[in-house]
């Protein structure tokens, strides 16, 4: 049986395992490697311009509050042959403003890509704007794209003498295809006889087990885990083909993915999100809501009649404080995440308290899962 064949085999059994899986009682969820990896030089690429959008309805920079708008103006005019130093411009059509995009991996020379636009002066708005010639800069200095194009934004503004209508940001705005590829990235993928592939979530667990499917498919010692992100996949001896045919076989294979334990809290918004994996120890929980009230009643005093006294205001201030018990409940020992959140909602408390408490109980030291506060 030639290599291909054996591959192909292989391929079958590890199908009919995965169509199976879900019968033995696994748990955890499955993924495709495409799903959870990134591949080695396979990236995108943030490019940064400056320039300006010109043919605004008097919603442009003020020349005087932007002295960068006027000097690319005079600028730009220059280049086209118009002198006007020294003289005093007063048009409000013009703005400064920054264009980003990302430049796709392999994009090649020609090729178009869209553009973002973001007003840098006092412009009021961006609506009906175009964008001049613009070049687009990498990280290293170089021209890898030029953009130019209309300008459409998603918000608008309305004013009137006594009202203002803002709706969106309308000073952004974005150009479809508005960029032009002038510079490719030089990497050959297919040349690569070695490549990383990096987990988007770090584990040790979940990039063991990615080696092992690559490795049970391929029928060799192909991939090896170098640490909890990344995975090193080597083009076997004999394989037909280069490392985009090997890395089209591979990445449609399944693997179990795995993680930590862990609790993301944002403390502005009051949100609580708890992984599958959270378990804790028996503690008992209680917790104390109190309520103040503060309502203000001002009484109007009057002077007697024939007196020389004014009227004033009496203040009168009705305050109120309520305080709930709640009782001391107890959460039992390896109790899974849904009783854990039953047990807790059951003493009726608010999302913040519950912050509160989850951070309390991971100081006892009984609750087995790490804490991220965003």
């Amino acid at each position: 049986m030639n290599f291909r064949a054996l591959k192909h085999l292989l391929a079958a059994a590890l199908a009919i395992s995965t169509l199976l899986a879900p019968l033995t009682g696994v748990q955890g969820a499955a993924a495709r490697i495409k799903d959870i990896v990134d591949i080695e030089g396979v990236r995108e690429n943030q490019l940064v311009g400056y320039g300006l959008v010109v043919g605004l309805n008097g919603t442009g920079d003020s020349l005087n509050n932007s002295p960068f708008t006027r000097q690319s103006l005079q600028a730009m005019l220059e280049r086209l042959g118009v002198n006007t130093r020294g003289e005093n411009m007063r048009t409000a059509n013009v703005a400064a403003v920054m264009v980003t995009a990302n430049l796709p991996p392999f994009a090649t020379q020609g090729s178009r890509l869209d553009v973002n636009v973001a007003a840098l002066g006092d412009a009021d708005s961006l609506q009906g704007g175009t964008l001049l010639v613009t070049p687009l800069l990498g990280a290293d200095g170089e021209v890898y794209a030029i953009a130019q194009g209309s300008v459409l934004i998603n918000g608008f503004k309305a004013e009137g003498d006594a009202a203002t209508v803002i709706s969106g940001v309308p000073t952004t705005g974005r150009i479809s295809a508005g960029g032009l590829i002038e510079r490719e990235i030089g990497f050959t993928l297919g040349a690569q006889r070695s490549l990383r592939l990096a987990l988007r979530n770090p584990d040790l667990t979940t990039a063991r087990r990615v080696a092992l499917s690559i490795n049970d498919f391929i029928g060799a010692p192909t991939a090896t885990p170098e640490d909890p992100a990344t995975i090193r996949v080597n083009l076997p001896y004999g394989f037909n083909g280069n490392i985009v045919d090997l890395l089209t076989d591979i990445e449609q294979l399944v693997v179990e993915t795995d993680q930590p334990a862990k609790i993301v809290i944002d403390e502005n918004s009051g949100i609580i999100v708890m992984g599958k994996d959270v378990r804790v120890s028996t503690v008992a929980v209680a917790q104390s809501n109190l309520t103040v009230t503060i309502a203000e009643n001002p009484k109007i005093v009057q002077p007697e009649p024939l007196s020389l006294g004014v009227t004033a205001v009496e203040p009168r201030t009705d305050l109120t404080v309520t305080e709930t018990d709640s009782g001391l409940a107890v959460v039992p020992e390896s109790v899974t995440l849904q009783e854990l959140v039953d047990g807790l909602n059951a003493l009726g408390i608010s999302p913040r308290d519950l912050i509160a408490i989850l951070q309390a109980v991971k100081a006892t030291g009984a609750l087995q899962a790490e804490i991220e506060v965003l």
